[in-house]
């Protein structure tokens, strides 16, 4: 299984309340969701009516494909035009199941 995290740091212009960002950024997030069906959130910078920061992530079984959708991500969130990019981040995480430990499958009782 391959985890794929991402943060895009944003600057917001010409936002001079909390509830003018809420909506740039909410609009943001819906679309990501919307395009991509990822989980996607404010994570970070919340009273601040110049910044915003949200986060992301993916589950998948391919770790270039999931390297390439989160590229996709930072395209769309780019090319949305709510906000102008001032940092990204990626991390994609490698994980597998313990050894040792038998999974149910057909014909075998769950546990």
């Amino acid at each position: 299984m391959v985890v794929g995290t991402g943060q895009i740091k944003l600057r917001l212009f010409d936002v001079h309340s909390l509830k003018a960002k809420r909506s740039i950024v909410k609009s943001m997030i819906s679309r990501l969701q919307n395009r991509f069906n990822i989980s996607v959130a404010e994570t970070a910078l919340n009273d601040s009516h110049d910044w915003a920061e949200i986060g992301f992530a993916l589950v998948g079984n391919d770790a270039s494909t999931i390297n390439a959708k989160i590229d996709k991500v930072f395209n769309m969130a780019d090319e949305l035009g709510l906000a102008m990019i001032a940092d990204t981040h990626m991390e994609i995480i490698h994980l597998s199941h313990a050894d040792g430990i038998k999974l149910p499958g057909p014909g075998r009782e769950n546990y």
